[in-house]
């Protein structure tokens, strides 16, 4: 059965993030299957903007958040736009992303009535994510039809600030992207290591990386440190030796097929992160291009990686552990090679067509207990109301 989907993106859609790739490769495998799918998210420049399923509400303005800086959008003007979207889609169902932030999502959410699913992606504490306004949101959320979480860390997040469950259903990845991908000669130098994040959030990691680097140094003369991602590169150079200075190359925004070629361009992928992690997508993708991966134990990579079985794992915020694993990883290619293998196959679980089938699964159980119902009565009575 075809369906004619919504899909509401809280982030501002032409922003690098994790939750928008999520929600652009959902919705692509699924026009992919025949489904009609229309985008709604704030958008900065819509000249950036390449997808024709993708909808501008407006430009976004920074908001500090979970340790990071969110595009968001809200507002009353924002909540016309949201209604007015609705109204026009006449969607079989909305999906809902992040609902819970004062966003399009929970614009959404609050104006229209019928099948919805939201899913929710953070794991975090109370004091980083909104729930501060837990009594206004409960009554809102309580109309979503079914609620999926990314990660059981994302669910107990949930479980614990709202006192409601959800089915886990992984982020998915297009390995196929990430296959084969050749290597380029001037990334490829010496002893590689790779580091994909907006760097200039602290919680990303790059300094416990640098403050690694010259223990590494000292054992390993050759080793190189690519660095992609936004950020202030001058503001970091500062925090490395001069010494080292040559070994360690910002390449600035890549795209994804540049970050395919990173992974076959590097002997080791580093992910410092310190927290605020549900899931984590980038080593999703790196293992299906067959990097081996060196990561902190922070909650959501340890169930990534299965307990470290997949990557090495080292004590989160611990440089010199840090420069331990990856000097003996970099001197063991047979070791990297066990880990690269491992993490082919538990990529294996991510697929976009493993996950957008129980995705779909949802959004059939949605429906079905909606007995016909369509979304967008709330948001005409809401136009009709704006209007008198």
């Amino acid at each position: 059965m075809k369906m004619k989907i919504g899909m509401v993106s809280p982030y501002g859609w032409d922003t690098p993030g994790g939750v928008q790739i999520h929600i652009k490769e959902l919705a692509e495998h699924l026009i992919e299957l025949g489904h009609e799918v229309s985008v709604l998210a704030p958008v900065t420049d819509e000249s950036l903007v390449q997808e024709d399923y993708v909808v501008s509400a407006g430009r976004p303005i920074p908001v500090p958040y979970n340790g990071a800086v969110a595009r968001i959008l809200f507002g009353p003007i924002a909540a016309s736009r949201v209604r007015q979207w609705i109204t026009q889609g006449e969607f079989d169902l909305l999906h809902l992303h992040e609902p819970y932030v004062p966003s399009l999502s929970l614009l959404a959410c609050w104006s229209a009535e019928g099948p919805m699913v939201g899913t929710f992606h953070v794991a975090s504490s109370k004091q980083k994510v909104f729930y501060g306004v837990t009594p206004i949101l409960e009554p809102i959320l309580e109309k979503l039809s079914a609620r999926i979480a990314v990660s059981e860390l994302a669910r107990s997040t949930l479980k614990g600030h709202l006192d409601t469950e959800a089915v886990v259903i992984p982020n998915g990845i297009l390995s196929n992207k990430f296959k084969n991908s050749p290597a380029r000669p001037e990334w490829k130098r010496g002893n590689t290591l790779g580091f994909l994040g907006r760097f200039n959030e602290p919680r990303k990691g790059l300094s416990v990386l640098l403050d690694a680097l010259p223990h590494i140094a000292k054992e390993i003369p050759d080793v190189q440190l690519l660095v992609a991602g936004p950020g202030d590169e001058e503001e970091v150079k500062k925090k490395i030796p001069l010494e080292l200075l040559s070994a360690v190359h910002f390449l600035g925004r890549i795209s994804e097929e540049e970050k395919a070629s990173l992974f076959s361009s590097i002997d080791l992928y580093i992910a410092p992160n310190t927290g605020g992690e549900s899931f984590g997508i980038i080593l999703a993708e790196a293992m299906a291009a067959g990097c081996a991966i060196v990561a902190s134990d922070i909650p959501a990579f340890d169930l990534l990686t299965e307990h470290g079985d997949s990557a090495a794992l080292f004590p989160s915020e611990n440089s010199e552990d840090l420069a331990r694993i990856i000097i003996t990883l970099l001197k063991d290619s047979a070791r990297r090679s066990t880990f690269s293998e491992k993490g082919k196959i538990r990529a294996q679980s991510f697929e976009w067509e493993t996950v957008a089938n129980q995705i779909l699964h949802v959004y059939e159980m949605v429906q079905v207990g909606s007995r016909g119902v369509t979304v967008g009565s709330a948001a005409k009575r809401n136009m009709k109301g704006d209007a008198s």
